[in-house]
């Protein structure tokens, strides 16, 4: 059977360790007798679309290599979802368009559950269209909320990241509290799951209750309880730290820092809820404070990221290949937890159509009972995930990076708008 070239793409908010899963795909598909070429879709779908593909072959070991300890997307993103193919036949036929012309027989799509939907699709699609080709979704999203899969690659650095920036940040407060700010608010990611937030609750020690108050999606927000707690705090303290997701939710479901606009998957916008606390808090109680949002900074830290999550941003992308060239099809591989103590964990796989679209909120039993903290049971999960410190070479005081070519193949098709 004559080796098929492989398209590896990237979708929605990329993370500290999604280009382990790229150099993954790379190198285990460089290893393959199946596949020939591995092509990266520039900015995601979107230049599968425009037929903008990116030749991978030429890039040296080294620089592949490199991907290990490089943050963001080398290859780019996008947030571009496909409509059912009833909806938009359009855009199907553009990508069986740019398969046959490249001879792409693999599909490797990275990212979360509107990702998974996309695989799915493209699956379903192209079996229909009588041209198939092997579609494996890969996992990724810093917000862990993906079903079936124990934790989400990319997910474990961010909450490493909050962790440690709850627990630095407030030693900072605590030290200037007598005279100064008395709250700090921290707003993390996350729109309707909270694993982001929990994560600083591991910040938490016997010298340190910090962050004394976390909010999460999964629990409406109530001002009145939670000023008292606030008061509470700053009473018993001198100070209080709190952390904020950014999908903090009215009991009605409006979200506190609701913009009015959507984004391109139809998803409300955010615009900031930690001064919208902010603001809360000075009008009801006139306590000084300071916030802070970590926004890209979350996702992006790769001189903070979690051994064990590069490890496994690494094993997905590794399997995703072996599966495909073992004849695998429309489905995504997973994270499977063995044990917590010691931690282990092997890589499994399921259907997409069982995980596309769907989220993974937070279980009640992780969530304490005033809502606003996590139990030794979510601690219990959290800790494996952020263990081990996966360093990184400096260059001149500053984090090294991959410098890859990135040179697109030549174009064999019409001009295609988007």
């Amino acid at each position: 059977m004559k080796a098929k070239n492989a398209l590896y793409a990237q979708s929605g908010g990329v993370t500290s360790v999604i280009n382990a899963t790229a150099c993954a795909v790379i190198e285990t598909a460089r290893k393959s007798k199946k596949i020939n070429k591995v092509y990266a879709g520039k900015d995601g779908i979107i230049g599968i679309l425009n037929e903008d593909l990116i030749d991978t072959s030429i890039e040296e070991v080294k620089e592949v290599q490199k991907l290990m300890h490089t943050p963001g997307g080398t290859f780019g993103s996008c947030r571009h979802k496909l409509q059912d193919a009833e909806q938009n036949k359009r855009e199907y036929k553009r990508l069986i368009e740019v398969f046959k012309a490249h001879d792409i027989g693999y599909f490797f799509y990275n990212g979360g559950g509107d990702s998974q939907d996309t695989s799915n699709k493209i699956a379903e699609y192209t079996k229909e269209a009588g041209f198939p080709v092997t579609c494996i979704g890969i996992p990724k999203t810093i917000d862990n909320d993906l079903p079936y899969t124990d934790n989400c690659p990319g997910f474990g650095s961010v909450a490493k990241y909050i962790a440690t920036s709850t627990k630095e940040a407030a030693l900072d407060v605590k030290s200037m509290s007598s005279s100064s700010t008395k709250v700090f608010i921290f707003e993390v990611m996350g729109r309707h799951a909270g694993w982001l937030a929990a994560s600083s609750g591991l910040a938490q020690s016997k010298n340190s209750p910090a962050p004394h108050i976390i909010l999460l999606p999964e629990v409406p927000f109530n001002e009145n309880k939670f000023l008292k707690k606030v008061k509470d705090s700053v009473n018993k303290d001198g100070y209080c730290v709190i952390v904020v997701s950014e999908g903090t939710k009215y009991k009605n479901g409006k979200f506190l820092a609701d913009a009015g606009t959507v984004d391109s998957f139809g998803h409300k916008q955010l615009g900031g809820v930690a001064p919208r606390i902010a603001e809360i808090i000075n009008k009801k109680l006139g306590l000084k404070y300071h916030w802070a949002v970590s926004d890209y900074l979350q996702r992006s830290a790769r001189h903070i990221s979690s051994q064990v999550d590069l490890d496994q941003a690494y094993a997905v992308g590794k399997a995703a290949v072996e599966f495909a060239t073992a004849g695998e099809n429309a489905i995504m591989p997973v994270v499977v937890r063995k044990k917590s103590k010691p931690y282990s964990w092997v890589i499994g796989k399921v259907s997409l159509s069982k995980v596309a679209n769907v989220e993974k909120k937070m279980p009640k039993n992780f969530i304490s009972k005033d809502g606003f903290g996590i139990t030794q049971s979510c601690k219990n999960y959290l800790r494996p995930l952020i263990q081990g410190e996966a360093l990184v070479p400096f260059e001149e005081g500053v984090i090294q990076t991959a410098s890859l070519k990135n040179r697109l193949v030549k174009k064999k098709l019409k001009r295609f708008k988007v």
